[in-house]
Formats: structure tokens, sequence, C-alpha cells
């Protein structure tokens, strides 16, 4: 009998710890829908692809819970794509594209039970939908560092005397708000080493175009620019100025998304990058547990969400310690990356600005987003909405 009441013991141990091993994600009937703009061979696409792994990985999510689609164009397709995901059972459904976002509200306003996740977006407070969500990083974070990372090489450059003109470039999708705070970013980290530095900005029109991308970067090389940047998904810029310092022009790139060494071994520098598993994380476990996903969700340095890829042989000395230190002073909040006093507009300072459209002519209609000197990016919703064009840079036609 003692044998019997300890075999049946046992037993009843071993199903507790089954029971307790089961997915949450099962027990809660979690599936989730991606929609992707493009695919694994763009940059932005694939860092959202490993941060969804990441963010499944860490909260215990399975491969045949997620529910794939990709190279989904910023039209009725992706409304189209989100029904289906609706159909097939998905709960939480997350697109990684700005574009997206008009048709992931439709869908939202039209199935109240699934949660719809529009990463960049803008619209989901304004909304008032209690299923529709929009979340960013702080990328203007790491454009800055990335930015003190160019600022240190063309110093270097100007003090050897191989460029005299502090002249560098930048490679934009669109005049689109995301891409201007991101730009303004860069500029002011190069500036916070190199005041006289200036800056002209080419327009792609594209996310993705990789022919685009390196017509524009042979643009401003032409035009005498030693350092060029990029908000665009491509090796295009980078392949191109590779291609320049090959030929003996002293010119590097800064990239995004992704590092660059691999197609600009000599020529790159770093690249500004976001950790998106930071917040897929918290979205996932967030769907486990059976809560609220924030509508405006946004984190930076201080959470790990953003942060440069591996310095470049190509840049400077000293600069490992100079981006050490000013990672840790954004970590810690004593460097603010907008502050007013470091910019001004037609030689003003700028006091004021209304961040938020409520009316759809793209011009703020409320919420100051200057406080005490400081422009507070990405405090008043998640998706950047600096759209200040400061002295210094200008965009070309």
């Amino acid at each position: 009998m003692k044998k019997f009441i300890a075999i049946l013991a046992v037993l009843t141990m071993v199903f507790a710890l089954v029971a307790c091993a089961a997915p949450a994600s099962e027990a809660k009937g979690v599936k989730i829908g991606v929609i992707l703009v493009h695919d694994e061979n763009t940059g932005y696409d694939a860092a959202h692809i490993e941060g969804i792994k990441a963010g499944a990985a860490a909260a215990g999510i399975a491969d045949d819970q997620i529910i794939w689609k990709y190279n989904i164009s910023e039209d009725e397709k992706c409304y189209d794509t989100a029904i289906d995901l609706v159909e097939q059972g998905c709960t939480y459904i997350f697109s990684d594209s700005y574009g997206h976002q008009s048709h992931m509200q439709q869908a939202a306003s039209e199935n109240p039970e699934v949660v719809f996740v529009s990463m960049t977006g803008d619209q989901a407070a304004l909304s008032k939908l209690p299923n529709f969500k929009n979340a960013f990083t702080h990328t203007f974070e790491s454009r800055y560092v990335s930015g003190v990372v160019a600022g240190m090489k063309l110093k270097e450059l100007m003090d050897a005397g191989t460029v005299t003109d502090p002249y560098i470039g930048y490679v934009g999708a669109y005049p689109y708000a995301e891409v201007v705070s991101g730009y303004t970013a860069f500029f002011l980290g190069v500036q916070s080493i190199v005041p006289s530095a200036h800056m002209d900005v080419i327009y792609t029109n594209s996310w993705y175009d990789p022919t685009a991308e390196a017509e524009a970067a042979n643009a401003l090389i032409s035009k005498g620019c030693c350092i060029i940047s990029q908000h665009a998904d491509s090796t295009g810029a980078p392949s191109a100025v590779q291609t320049a310092l090959d030929a003996g022009k002293a010119v590097y790139c800064v990239g995004y998304n992704i590092d660059m060494l691999s197609v600009a071994p000599n020529a790159a520098l770093t690249s500004a990058q976001n950790n998106w598993g930071v917040y897929y994380t918290y979205a996932f476990k967030a769907a486990l547990a059976g809560e609220d996903i924030v509508t405006d969700w946004s984190e930076g340095y201080a959470t790990g969400a953003n942060m440069i890829s591996a310095l470049g042989k190509s840049c400077a000395a000293g600069t490992a310690e100079k981006v050490a230190e000013v990672e840790a002073a954004i970590k810690d909040g004593t460097l603010n990356i907008f502050d007013t006093a470091t910019f001004t507009v037609g030689g003003a300072p700028v006091t004021t600005y209304l961040a938020i459209d409520t009316d759809g002519d793209f011009a703020g209609d409320t919420g100051e987003a200057i406080e005490n000197g400081i422009f507070y990016e990405s405090k008043l919703r998640s998706a950047p909405y600096f759209g200040i064009r400061i002295d210094g840079i200008t965009e070309l036609s």
C-alpha cells in the first residue's frame, strides 16, 4: 500500500511538472500574425524578424504560433492580409511599416477582439480604438551616437588636412518626421565634435531602392561630401561609398539597421541600430499574461532598445572611448539629444513646437514638445515628430 501511494505521489508530481511546463501561449490561445513590407533581404525587415524571433523565444511562443506575411505593400493588400490573418485565428497582428497604418486601423475597427500593432505608426492614440497600438524605439539616440562616430572621423580628416570643408551628406527615404528626426540627431552628433559641419540631404522616395540610394550617395560624393549616412533600407549607399573610397576618394559611411562592414569593409564606420526584440518581448509577454499592451510604446538606450553596430577599422582613434561617454550620458539623462541650445532655425532659437497633428494636415495642432529648453522626442507619442528644419542642413530636390 505504501509503495502504491509512493508511486501515486511520484506520478502526481510528474503530471504537475508537465502541466507547469506547458507553454503559457497555448493555454491562452495566443497566435501571432506578422505583416512585413519586405523580407529578410532588407536591413529594416531583417531587424524586425530577428526581434520577433527573440521576443517569441523569451516569451515561450512556438514557431507554429506565428504566421509570417512577407512583401506586403502599403496599400489595400495590407488590409486584405490583416483580415486573412484574423480568419486564420491570429489574436495579435503586427505590421512593420508606417504605410501599413491606415489599413491596420481599418482592420482593427472591424475586429475588436484582435489586437493590431502598427509599428512606427502615429495614429493609435487619436483613433481611440482600444485594440490599435503603435510602437517605436528612440532611434534618434542611436542616430546621435553614430553622428558622434562620424564627427570623430571628420575631425581626424580635417586635422590631417585631408579634408578642408566639413561637408557631409545623408540619403533619406522620405521627408517624414521619422527621417527628419533621425538625420537631425545624426547631424547634431557630428556637430558635437565638429561645430562647423554642414549637411545636404537627398531623398529617394522609397524605403528600399538600392539603385536610387547608390545614385544619391554618388551625387553627394560628387558634390564633395566626405561622410555619407542614411535612412534607407539597402546597402546601396555604403556600397557606393566603398567603391569611391577604393577609387581614391576620402569618403566614409554610416549605415542603418545592419552592420555594413560586409559591403563596405574599409568605408563603414558604424550603423545606427534598433533592438526590436525589446519591444516584442514586452508585447508577447503582455499578451500571454492577458495584459493590455500600451497604446504608445517607445524606449531607447536605457532599456537596450537602441545601439550602434561594431566600430569599423577606419574609425578615428579615441572613438570607442567617446562613444562610451556619450552612451552613458544618454542613459543617465544628462545628455538630451534635442537640446534647443544646440540648434537654431533662421539664426533664431526655437522655443515652441506643437507636435501632434489632429486633422491630417501634417501640421502640429496640439502637444507642446519643448519644455525647459529641451525638445522631448517620442514622449507625447511613440513615433518621432521632430519636423524642424534646423540651420546647417539643406534638403536637395
